[in-house]
Protein backbone atom coordinates (compact mmCIF):
# COMPACT_ATOMS: atom_id res chain seq x y z
CA UNK A 1 0.00 0.00 0.00
CA UNK A 2 1.31 3.40 -1.04
CA UNK A 3 1.94 5.88 2.23
CA UNK A 4 -2.01 7.61 1.39
CA UNK A 5 -3.66 4.48 0.99
CA UNK A 6 -2.43 3.78 4.58
CA UNK A 7 -3.36 6.97 5.58
CA UNK A 8 -6.65 6.68 4.49
CA UNK A 9 -6.82 2.94 5.97
CA UNK A 10 -6.01 4.58 9.25
CA UNK A 11 -8.27 7.69 8.78
CA UNK A 12 -11.47 5.26 8.53
CA UNK A 13 -10.80 3.46 11.41
CA UNK A 14 -10.49 6.73 13.45
CA UNK A 15 -13.54 8.32 12.28
CA UNK A 16 -15.24 4.59 12.56
CA UNK A 17 -18.00 5.88 14.61
CA UNK A 18 -18.94 8.52 12.59
CA UNK A 19 -18.53 6.80 9.46
CA UNK A 20 -21.16 4.16 10.35
CA UNK A 21 -23.41 6.67 11.02
CA UNK A 22 -23.18 8.38 7.84
CA UNK A 23 -22.85 5.24 5.51
CA UNK A 24 -26.07 4.16 7.92
CA UNK A 25 -27.73 7.15 6.99
CA UNK A 26 -26.85 6.82 2.58
CA UNK A 27 -27.47 2.98 2.97
CA UNK A 28 -31.24 4.13 4.27
CA UNK A 29 -31.84 6.58 1.72
CA UNK A 30 -30.32 3.88 -1.46
CA UNK A 31 -32.29 1.64 0.50
CA UNK A 32 -35.81 3.10 -0.16
CA UNK A 33 -34.51 4.50 -3.45
CA UNK A 34 -33.87 0.92 -4.76
CA UNK A 35 -37.17 -1.02 -2.90
CA UNK A 36 -39.42 1.47 -3.85
CA UNK A 37 -38.66 2.57 -7.45
CA UNK A 38 -37.68 -1.63 -7.77
CA UNK A 39 -41.08 -2.51 -6.92
CA UNK A 40 -42.75 -0.23 -9.36
CA UNK A 41 -40.99 -1.01 -12.21
CA UNK A 42 -42.34 -4.70 -11.15
CA UNK A 43 -46.10 -3.63 -11.11
CA UNK A 44 -45.69 -1.61 -14.44
CA UNK A 45 -44.08 -5.08 -16.36
CA UNK A 46 -46.73 -7.01 -14.80
CA UNK A 47 -49.22 -4.52 -15.76
CA UNK A 48 -48.37 -4.34 -19.12
CA UNK A 49 -47.76 -8.22 -19.86
CA UNK A 50 -51.13 -8.68 -17.94
CA UNK A 51 -52.77 -6.23 -20.36
CA UNK A 52 -51.20 -7.10 -23.71
CA UNK A 53 -51.49 -10.73 -22.97
CA UNK A 54 -55.03 -10.73 -21.95
CA UNK A 55 -56.43 -7.85 -24.26
CA UNK A 56 -58.03 -5.55 -21.67
CA UNK A 57 -59.83 -2.28 -23.52
CA UNK A 58 -58.99 0.77 -24.32
CA UNK A 59 -63.05 2.08 -23.68
CA UNK A 60 -65.61 0.65 -21.73
CA UNK A 61 -69.39 2.05 -21.84
CA UNK A 62 -72.46 0.58 -20.33
CA UNK A 63 -76.22 1.08 -21.49
CA UNK A 64 -79.35 0.27 -20.04
CA UNK A 65 -80.19 -2.17 -22.93
CA UNK A 66 -79.01 -2.09 -26.82
CA UNK A 67 -79.94 -4.02 -29.85
CA UNK A 68 -76.81 -6.61 -30.82
CA UNK A 69 -76.96 -5.11 -34.33
CA UNK A 70 -75.66 -1.90 -32.96
CA UNK A 71 -72.11 -3.45 -32.50
CA UNK A 72 -71.51 -3.50 -36.29
CA UNK A 73 -71.47 0.16 -36.30
CA UNK A 74 -69.86 0.31 -33.14
CA UNK A 75 -66.77 -1.80 -35.07
CA UNK A 76 -67.12 0.91 -37.62
CA UNK A 77 -66.15 4.19 -36.12
CA UNK A 78 -62.82 5.32 -37.15
CA UNK A 79 -59.67 4.01 -35.40
CA UNK A 80 -61.86 0.95 -33.74
CA UNK A 81 -59.61 -2.14 -34.21
CA UNK A 82 -62.09 -4.80 -32.25
CA UNK A 83 -65.51 -3.95 -30.25
CA UNK A 84 -67.37 -6.72 -28.27
CA UNK A 85 -70.60 -6.30 -26.19
CA UNK A 86 -71.27 -8.48 -23.18
CA UNK A 87 -73.80 -8.37 -20.21
CA UNK A 88 -72.70 -6.89 -17.12
CA UNK A 89 -74.68 -7.35 -14.02
CA UNK A 90 -74.41 -6.59 -9.53
CA UNK A 91 -76.42 -9.53 -8.02
CA UNK A 92 -76.43 -10.31 -4.20
CA UNK A 93 -74.38 -13.89 -3.70
CA UNK A 94 -75.52 -16.20 -0.73
CA UNK A 95 -72.33 -18.08 -0.11
CA UNK A 96 -71.99 -21.13 2.80
CA UNK A 97 -71.13 -19.84 6.13
CA UNK A 98 -70.99 -16.16 5.69
CA UNK A 99 -73.84 -14.83 7.58
CA UNK A 100 -74.47 -11.92 5.85
CA UNK A 101 -74.95 -11.37 1.54
CA UNK A 102 -72.30 -10.29 -0.40
CA UNK A 103 -72.14 -8.82 -3.95
CA UNK A 104 -71.00 -10.01 -7.11
CA UNK A 105 -70.61 -9.35 -10.50
CA UNK A 106 -71.77 -10.85 -13.09
CA UNK A 107 -69.84 -11.13 -16.49
CA UNK A 108 -70.64 -12.16 -19.72
CA UNK A 109 -68.68 -14.85 -21.80
CA UNK A 110 -68.67 -15.98 -25.38
CA UNK A 111 -71.01 -20.05 -25.39
CA UNK A 112 -67.61 -20.93 -27.33
CA UNK A 113 -64.21 -19.73 -27.54
CA UNK A 114 -62.47 -17.18 -25.49
CA UNK A 115 -63.45 -13.32 -25.49
CA UNK A 116 -62.40 -10.49 -27.91
CA UNK A 117 -61.25 -8.61 -24.75
CA UNK A 118 -61.13 -8.78 -21.54
CA UNK A 119 -59.66 -12.82 -21.76
CA UNK A 120 -59.62 -14.69 -18.22
CA UNK A 121 -56.20 -16.20 -17.44
CA UNK A 122 -57.56 -19.51 -15.62
CA UNK A 123 -55.63 -20.65 -12.54
CA UNK A 124 -57.59 -23.58 -12.13
CA UNK A 125 -60.83 -25.38 -13.88
CA UNK A 126 -61.80 -24.88 -17.63
CA UNK A 127 -64.03 -22.20 -19.27
CA UNK A 128 -67.90 -22.62 -19.44
CA UNK A 129 -69.17 -25.12 -21.54
CA UNK A 130 -72.17 -24.35 -24.16
CA UNK A 131 -75.52 -24.97 -23.19
CA UNK A 132 -74.54 -24.95 -19.48
CA UNK A 133 -76.66 -22.20 -17.83
CA UNK A 134 -75.80 -23.23 -14.24
CA UNK A 135 -71.45 -23.30 -14.95
CA UNK A 136 -69.80 -20.41 -13.65
CA UNK A 137 -66.03 -19.08 -13.03
CA UNK A 138 -65.07 -17.43 -10.21
CA UNK A 139 -62.59 -15.07 -9.76
CA UNK A 140 -59.06 -15.84 -7.30
CA UNK A 141 -59.71 -13.05 -4.84
CA UNK A 142 -63.89 -14.27 -4.05
CA UNK A 143 -62.47 -18.19 -4.22
CA UNK A 144 -59.36 -17.68 -1.79
CA UNK A 145 -61.59 -15.63 0.83
CA UNK A 146 -64.70 -18.10 0.99
CA UNK A 147 -62.25 -21.01 0.09
CA UNK A 148 -64.16 -22.62 -3.26
CA UNK A 149 -62.47 -25.09 -5.11
CA UNK A 150 -63.96 -26.80 -8.70
CA UNK A 151 -67.69 -27.92 -7.90
CA UNK A 152 -68.88 -26.18 -5.06
CA UNK A 153 -71.81 -24.47 -5.41
CA UNK A 154 -72.16 -20.58 -4.83
CA UNK A 155 -76.00 -18.74 -4.63
CA UNK A 156 -76.88 -16.14 -6.60
CA UNK A 157 -79.81 -13.94 -6.57
CA UNK A 158 -80.26 -12.95 -10.27
CA UNK A 159 -83.29 -10.60 -11.66
CA UNK A 160 -85.16 -11.73 -8.47
CA UNK A 161 -84.41 -15.35 -8.62
CA UNK A 162 -82.13 -17.31 -6.77
CA UNK A 163 -80.36 -19.69 -8.57
CA UNK A 164 -77.07 -22.08 -7.69
CA UNK A 165 -74.11 -21.55 -9.83
CA UNK A 166 -71.24 -25.06 -10.24
CA UNK A 167 -68.04 -23.57 -10.08
CA UNK A 168 -65.93 -24.88 -13.24
CA UNK A 169 -63.17 -22.21 -12.72
CA UNK A 170 -61.07 -20.49 -11.09
CA UNK A 171 -59.90 -17.25 -13.25
CA UNK A 172 -57.89 -13.95 -13.03
CA UNK A 173 -58.55 -10.84 -15.53
CA UNK A 174 -57.24 -7.23 -16.33
CA UNK A 175 -59.89 -5.58 -15.65
CA UNK A 176 -59.76 -6.16 -11.94
CA UNK A 177 -56.36 -6.26 -10.96
CA UNK A 178 -57.44 -4.28 -7.98
CA UNK A 179 -61.39 -5.56 -7.20
CA UNK A 180 -63.28 -3.18 -5.59
CA UNK A 181 -66.87 -3.43 -4.72
CA UNK A 182 -70.03 -0.55 -4.92
CA UNK A 183 -68.97 1.33 -2.17
CA UNK A 184 -65.83 0.17 -0.84
CA UNK A 185 -63.09 2.42 -0.53
CA UNK A 186 -60.90 -0.43 -0.13
CA UNK A 187 -60.80 -4.52 -1.66
CA UNK A 188 -63.08 -6.04 0.64
CA UNK A 189 -62.71 -10.03 -1.46
CA UNK A 190 -64.85 -11.77 1.38
CA UNK A 191 -67.62 -9.18 0.29
CA UNK A 192 -67.44 -8.79 -3.17
CA UNK A 193 -66.18 -10.57 -6.13
CA UNK A 194 -66.61 -10.88 -9.98
CA UNK A 195 -67.84 -14.40 -11.42
CA UNK A 196 -68.46 -15.04 -15.87
CA UNK A 197 -71.26 -16.95 -16.68
CA UNK A 198 -72.24 -17.63 -20.71
CA UNK A 199 -73.51 -15.14 -22.87
CA UNK A 200 -77.15 -17.38 -23.75
CA UNK A 201 -77.29 -18.04 -19.50
CA UNK A 202 -76.94 -13.99 -18.99
CA UNK A 203 -79.52 -13.30 -21.74
CA UNK A 204 -82.26 -15.41 -20.33
CA UNK A 205 -81.84 -14.51 -16.84
CA UNK A 206 -81.86 -10.78 -17.53
CA UNK A 207 -84.30 -10.61 -20.87
CA UNK A 208 -81.94 -9.49 -22.88
CA UNK A 209 -82.04 -11.82 -25.38
CA UNK A 210 -80.58 -10.14 -28.73
CA UNK A 211 -79.12 -7.66 -26.50
CA UNK A 212 -76.18 -6.39 -24.68
CA UNK A 213 -75.82 -3.54 -21.65
CA UNK A 214 -71.64 -3.20 -21.74
CA UNK A 215 -69.71 -2.69 -24.51
CA UNK A 216 -65.65 -2.72 -24.75
CA UNK A 217 -63.34 -1.49 -27.59
CA UNK A 218 -59.73 -1.58 -28.74
CA UNK A 219 -58.29 1.33 -30.75
CA UNK A 220 -55.94 1.59 -33.39
CA UNK A 221 -52.68 2.99 -31.99
CA UNK A 222 -52.47 6.82 -32.88
CA UNK A 223 -56.57 6.57 -32.65
CA UNK A 224 -58.10 9.66 -31.29
CA UNK A 225 -59.70 8.32 -27.83
CA UNK A 226 -61.84 11.29 -27.32
CA UNK A 227 -63.47 11.87 -30.39
CA UNK A 228 -64.25 7.99 -29.91
CA UNK A 229 -65.65 8.47 -26.81
CA UNK A 230 -68.11 11.29 -28.11
CA UNK A 231 -68.91 9.17 -31.02
CA UNK A 232 -69.49 6.12 -29.00
CA UNK A 233 -71.71 7.73 -26.50
CA UNK A 234 -73.99 9.72 -29.70
CA UNK A 235 -74.74 5.48 -30.85
CA UNK A 236 -75.82 4.79 -27.12
CA UNK A 237 -77.83 7.67 -26.04
CA UNK A 238 -81.08 6.28 -27.46
CA UNK A 239 -80.41 3.04 -25.31
CA UNK A 240 -79.64 4.43 -22.07
CA UNK A 241 -76.05 5.24 -22.50
CA UNK A 242 -74.29 6.44 -19.29
CA UNK A 243 -70.72 7.77 -20.56
CA UNK A 244 -68.53 5.52 -21.86
CA UNK A 245 -64.72 6.18 -20.53
CA UNK A 246 -60.88 5.37 -21.20
CA UNK A 247 -58.62 2.89 -19.52
CA UNK A 248 -57.23 5.51 -17.12
CA UNK A 249 -60.74 6.08 -15.88
CA UNK A 250 -61.48 2.41 -15.24
CA UNK A 251 -61.49 1.22 -11.54
CA UNK A 252 -59.07 -1.17 -11.53
CA UNK A 253 -56.50 1.00 -13.22
CA UNK A 254 -57.05 3.95 -12.00
CA UNK A 255 -55.94 2.31 -8.74
CA UNK A 256 -53.42 1.14 -10.08
CA UNK A 257 -52.22 3.75 -11.80
CA UNK A 258 -52.76 6.04 -8.64
CA UNK A 259 -50.61 3.64 -6.79
CA UNK A 260 -47.58 4.09 -9.28
CA UNK A 261 -47.64 8.22 -8.79
CA UNK A 262 -47.62 7.50 -5.25
CA UNK A 263 -44.69 4.95 -5.02
CA UNK A 264 -42.77 7.03 -7.83
CA UNK A 265 -43.34 10.23 -5.55
CA UNK A 266 -41.98 8.70 -2.53
CA UNK A 267 -39.30 7.08 -3.88
CA UNK A 268 -38.20 11.24 -5.89
CA UNK A 269 -39.09 12.60 -2.48
CA UNK A 270 -37.86 10.73 0.77
CA UNK A 271 -34.46 9.12 -0.08
CA UNK A 272 -33.21 12.94 -1.63
CA UNK A 273 -33.43 13.55 1.91
CA UNK A 274 -31.76 10.88 3.71
CA UNK A 275 -29.04 11.57 1.50
CA UNK A 276 -29.15 15.44 1.76
CA UNK A 277 -28.71 14.81 6.00
CA UNK A 278 -25.96 12.46 4.43
CA UNK A 279 -23.87 15.35 2.72
CA UNK A 280 -24.80 17.77 5.58
CA UNK A 281 -23.05 15.05 7.96
CA UNK A 282 -19.93 14.50 5.33
CA UNK A 283 -19.57 18.45 4.76
CA UNK A 284 -19.16 18.87 8.60
CA UNK A 285 -16.67 15.15 9.39
CA UNK A 286 -14.48 15.99 6.46
CA UNK A 287 -14.12 19.74 6.50
CA UNK A 288 -13.38 19.14 10.19
CA UNK A 289 -10.48 16.54 9.29
CA UNK A 290 -9.12 18.51 6.66
CA UNK A 291 -8.84 21.54 9.60
CA UNK A 292 -7.08 19.27 12.15
CA UNK A 293 -5.01 17.67 9.65
CA UNK A 294 -3.77 21.42 8.57
CA UNK A 295 0.15 20.70 9.65
CA UNK A 296 -0.21 16.82 7.58
CA UNK A 297 -1.13 18.40 4.58
CA UNK A 298 1.58 21.00 4.46
CA UNK A 299 4.06 18.24 5.29
CA UNK A 300 2.97 16.13 2.75
CA UNK A 301 2.63 18.87 -0.20
CA UNK A 302 6.68 19.73 1.23
CA UNK A 303 7.76 16.07 0.79
CA UNK A 304 6.31 16.29 -3.22
CA UNK A 305 2.90 15.38 -3.23
CA UNK A 306 0.56 17.20 -5.75
CA UNK A 307 -2.54 19.33 -4.88
CA UNK A 308 -4.16 16.39 -7.10
CA UNK A 309 -2.74 13.79 -5.06
CA UNK A 310 -3.66 15.34 -1.76
CA UNK A 311 -7.23 16.50 -2.59
CA UNK A 312 -7.79 12.58 -4.32
CA UNK A 313 -7.01 10.87 -0.90
CA UNK A 314 -10.10 12.76 0.40
CA UNK A 315 -12.38 11.93 -2.27
CA UNK A 316 -11.37 8.19 -1.55
CA UNK A 317 -12.27 8.87 2.41
CA UNK A 318 -15.17 10.40 0.86
CA UNK A 319 -15.84 7.78 -1.42
CA UNK A 320 -15.18 5.10 1.00
CA UNK A 321 -18.08 6.20 3.14
CA UNK A 322 -20.86 6.93 0.16
CA UNK A 323 -19.51 2.82 -1.04
CA UNK A 324 -20.12 1.58 2.11
CA UNK A 325 -23.77 2.68 2.73
CA UNK A 326 -24.20 2.32 -1.26
CA UNK A 327 -23.29 -1.69 -0.53
CA UNK A 328 -25.58 -1.47 2.43
CA UNK A 329 -28.81 0.34 0.85
CA UNK A 330 -28.82 -1.68 -2.21
CA UNK A 331 -28.82 -5.13 -0.16
CA UNK A 332 -31.14 -3.29 1.73
CA UNK A 333 -33.26 -2.07 -1.04
CA UNK A 334 -33.59 -5.30 -2.58
CA UNK A 335 -34.72 -7.09 0.70
CA UNK A 336 -37.10 -4.09 1.15
CA UNK A 337 -38.37 -4.48 -2.77
CA UNK A 338 -39.39 -8.30 -2.18
CA UNK A 339 -41.19 -7.42 1.23
CA UNK A 340 -42.94 -4.60 -0.26
CA UNK A 341 -44.32 -6.77 -3.78
CA UNK A 342 -45.31 -9.57 -1.79
CA UNK A 343 -47.30 -7.15 -0.19
CA UNK A 344 -48.85 -6.28 -3.13
CA UNK A 345 -50.04 -9.58 -3.77
CA UNK A 346 -52.95 -9.50 -1.53
CA UNK A 347 -54.20 -6.39 -3.23
CA UNK A 348 -53.40 -6.88 -6.57
CA UNK A 349 -54.27 -9.62 -8.67
CA UNK A 350 -51.62 -10.71 -10.82
CA UNK A 351 -51.20 -14.35 -12.90
CA UNK A 352 -47.03 -13.26 -12.07
CA UNK A 353 -46.17 -10.47 -9.64
CA UNK A 354 -42.57 -10.71 -8.53
CA UNK A 355 -39.56 -8.04 -7.41
CA UNK A 356 -37.14 -8.27 -10.36
CA UNK A 357 -33.49 -6.76 -9.97
CA UNK A 358 -33.28 -3.62 -12.27
CA UNK A 359 -29.75 -2.25 -13.00
CA UNK A 360 -30.67 0.92 -13.90
CA UNK A 361 -31.99 1.78 -10.35
CA UNK A 362 -29.16 0.05 -9.29
CA UNK A 363 -26.83 2.31 -11.99
CA UNK A 364 -29.45 5.63 -10.88
CA UNK A 365 -28.73 4.32 -6.64
CA UNK A 366 -24.92 4.45 -7.17
CA UNK A 367 -24.85 7.88 -9.05
CA UNK A 368 -27.15 9.32 -6.51
CA UNK A 369 -25.06 8.38 -3.55
CA UNK A 370 -21.75 9.38 -5.44
CA UNK A 371 -23.65 13.36 -5.91
CA UNK A 372 -24.31 13.11 -2.37
CA UNK A 373 -20.73 12.53 -1.32
CA UNK A 374 -19.20 15.54 -3.54
CA UNK A 375 -21.75 17.63 -2.57
CA UNK A 376 -20.89 16.83 0.89
CA UNK A 377 -17.35 16.85 0.96
CA UNK A 378 -16.44 19.22 -2.16
CA UNK A 379 -15.62 22.12 -0.23
CA UNK A 380 -13.35 20.35 2.34
CA UNK A 381 -11.37 18.94 -0.27
CA UNK A 382 -11.07 22.61 -2.17
CA UNK A 383 -9.51 23.77 1.39
CA UNK A 384 -7.11 20.89 1.05
CA UNK A 385 -5.97 20.83 -2.51
CA UNK A 386 -5.99 25.37 -2.34
CA UNK A 387 -3.54 24.90 1.03
CA UNK A 388 0.13 25.80 0.31
CA UNK A 389 2.69 24.05 2.52
CA UNK A 390 3.75 27.55 3.97
CA UNK A 391 0.43 28.55 5.10
CA UNK A 392 -0.54 25.17 6.60
CA UNK A 393 2.46 24.74 8.79
CA UNK A 394 1.99 28.03 10.36
CA UNK A 395 -0.26 28.54 12.92
CA UNK A 396 -3.53 29.11 12.46
CA UNK A 397 -4.52 33.40 12.09
CA UNK A 398 -6.66 34.44 14.55
CA UNK A 399 -10.39 35.54 13.75
CA UNK A 400 -10.56 38.95 12.26
CA UNK A 401 -13.80 41.22 13.98
CA UNK A 402 -14.70 44.47 12.88
CA UNK A 403 -17.74 46.61 13.91
CA UNK A 404 -21.22 46.17 12.04
CA UNK A 405 -24.66 46.53 11.23
CA UNK A 406 -24.89 44.25 13.98
CA UNK A 407 -23.56 45.67 16.67
CA UNK A 408 -25.98 48.42 16.29
CA UNK A 409 -28.82 46.25 16.75
CA UNK A 410 -27.82 44.43 19.38
CA UNK A 411 -27.28 47.60 21.58
CA UNK A 412 -30.40 48.97 20.80
CA UNK A 413 -32.37 45.81 21.48
CA UNK A 414 -30.35 45.34 24.99
CA UNK A 415 -29.19 41.75 24.14
CA UNK A 416 -26.81 40.24 26.39
CA UNK A 417 -23.03 39.88 25.54
CA UNK A 418 -23.40 36.01 25.37
CA UNK A 419 -26.60 36.36 23.05
CA UNK A 420 -24.66 38.61 21.15
CA UNK A 421 -21.51 36.29 21.05
CA UNK A 422 -23.96 33.33 19.74
CA UNK A 423 -25.36 35.77 16.67
CA UNK A 424 -21.76 37.23 15.87
CA UNK A 425 -20.87 33.17 15.26
CA UNK A 426 -23.88 32.29 13.24
CA UNK A 427 -23.18 35.99 11.19
CA UNK A 428 -19.78 35.59 10.54
CA UNK A 429 -19.82 31.63 9.20
CA UNK A 430 -23.19 31.76 6.96
CA UNK A 431 -22.08 28.61 5.15
CA UNK A 432 -21.68 26.59 8.25
CA UNK A 433 -25.18 27.73 9.81
CA UNK A 434 -27.06 27.51 6.75
CA UNK A 435 -25.72 23.61 6.34
CA UNK A 436 -26.60 22.83 10.07
CA UNK A 437 -30.26 24.72 9.75
CA UNK A 438 -30.78 22.92 5.91
CA UNK A 439 -29.69 19.24 8.28
CA UNK A 440 -32.46 19.96 10.67
CA UNK A 441 -34.74 20.83 8.18
CA UNK A 442 -34.54 18.02 6.42
CA UNK A 443 -34.34 15.57 10.01
CA UNK A 444 -37.64 17.61 10.99
CA UNK A 445 -39.16 16.64 7.20
CA UNK A 446 -38.54 13.10 7.33
CA UNK A 447 -40.67 13.29 10.68
CA UNK A 448 -43.07 15.11 9.24
CA UNK A 449 -43.33 12.60 6.23
CA UNK A 450 -43.26 9.56 8.30
CA UNK A 451 -46.20 10.85 11.15
CA UNK A 452 -48.03 13.01 7.79
CA UNK A 453 -49.42 9.47 6.54
CA UNK A 454 -49.78 7.79 9.22
CA UNK A 455 -52.18 11.18 10.53
CA UNK A 456 -54.11 10.75 7.22
CA UNK A 457 -54.89 7.39 6.91
CA UNK A 458 -56.15 7.76 10.77
CA UNK A 459 -58.48 10.88 9.14
CA UNK A 460 -59.58 8.87 6.47
CA UNK A 461 -60.74 6.50 8.55
CA UNK A 462 -62.43 8.44 11.21
CA UNK A 463 -64.36 10.78 8.78
CA UNK A 464 -65.08 7.37 6.30
CA UNK A 465 -66.64 4.85 9.24
CA UNK A 466 -67.17 7.45 12.00
CA UNK A 467 -68.61 10.41 10.38
CA UNK A 468 -70.15 9.44 7.82
CA UNK A 469 -71.27 5.92 7.90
Amino acid sequence: MTPLNRKLARDLWRLRGQGIAISLVVAAGISLMVGMFGTLNSLQESRIAFYERYRLADVFAEVKRAPELLISRIRQLPGVAVAESRIVSDVTLDIVGMSEPATGRLLSLPERGRPLLNDLHLTEGRLIAPNRPDEAIVGQALAVAHGLALGDRIGAIINGKKRWLVIVGVALAPEYVYSLGPGQIMPDDARFGVLWMGREAMEAAFDLDGAFNAVSLSLLRGANEREIIRRLDLLLEPFGGVGAYGREDQTSDFFLTNEFKQLRTFGSVIPPIFLAVAAFLLNIVITRVVQTEGEEIGLLKAFGYADLEVGWHYLKLIGALCTAGLGLGLVGGFYFGQLMTEMYTFYFRFPVLAYRLDLGVFGVAAGVSLLAGVAGGVNAVRQAVRLSPAVAMAPPAPTRFHAGAFGDGARILNLSQPTRMIFRHLWRWPWRTGMTVAGNAFSVALMVLAMFFLDSVEEVIDVYFFQAQ
